[in-house]
């Protein structure tokens, strides 16, 4: 009868482990799935920064062309001479 009830709590024991396991499986699972959405929103976020940085981009280099530039100051050494 000892050999029995041996038996039986490793079996109980045994399910217990299983239980704990499947339930393990099943937060893993989740948390799978949650990373892949967050992967998902990250590409999105990703593709607009992409373009955003091409349009300001291409706002800098319009505007590049279209200032005035001014012309260089003359060298320290020149203006006292000058004066």
């Amino acid at each position: 009868m000892a050999a029995q009830s041996t038996a039986t709590s490793a079996t109980q024991a045994k399910d217990r482990h299983y239980a704990h396991l499947a339930s393990s499986l099943i937060r893993l699972n989740q948390a799978v799935g949650q990373t892949a959405d967050l992967f998902e929103q990250l590409q999105i976020d990703l593709d607009a920064m992409r373009m955003l940085a091409g349009w300001h981009t291409a706002q800098f280099i319009a505007v590049a062309s279209d200032v005035d530039h001014e012309p260089l100051p003359e060298d320290n050494h020149t203006r006292r001479e000058s004066s």
